[in-house]
């Protein structure tokens, strides 16, 4: 991502416009867009602002207050289903949030959740005993 232009050029780019030069040659005189000079001015007349603004990093995670307890309850409750997950946010602490939400912090907290087998591994194995040669039908009896 670029950075912004600095309060330098700005000022001037303002104060260019400002002595009567259209903005196309304003920014031919800059070497900055023309979209950028036609921003400034707008950014200028509807709220006053010359100044760069600071830049807001998108939106906070929505669990980002419950991180804490979702590393306890993940750490007790390794094998524990996202659904579980889920349903004992909504019911322990009245946060509703979506599977994915719920992966992506789990993700970006760098917890994994493993589930406890069931079943014993799988083995690879012939299935049933060779009665023919290969590339031999078996004869129907």
């Amino acid at each position: 991502m670029g950075r912004p232009y600095s309060q330098d050029l700005r000022d001037r780019v303002l104060s260019a416009v400002d002595g009567g030069m259209p903005p196309s040659e304003v920014a031919e005189l800059f070497e900055v867009n023309v979209s950028y000079v036609y921003k400034v001015l707008i950014r200028r007349r509807t709220t006053g602002i010359t100044t760069v603004l600071p830049w807001a990093a998108g939106p906070r995670p929505k669990l980002k207050e419950y991180e804490d307890v979702l590393r306890r309850h993940v750490a007790e409750f390794s094998d524990a289903t996202l659904e579980e997950i889920r349903a004992w946010l909504f019911s322990e602490h009245g946060v509703k949030v979506s599977i994915g939400c719920l992966w992506k912090t789990l993700r970006r907290l760098k917890l994994s959740l493993k589930k406890s087998h069931s079943t014993p591994p799988s083995k690879t194995a012939k299935m049933s005993p060779v009665t023919v040669a290969p590339g031999m039908r078996p004869n129907a009896s």
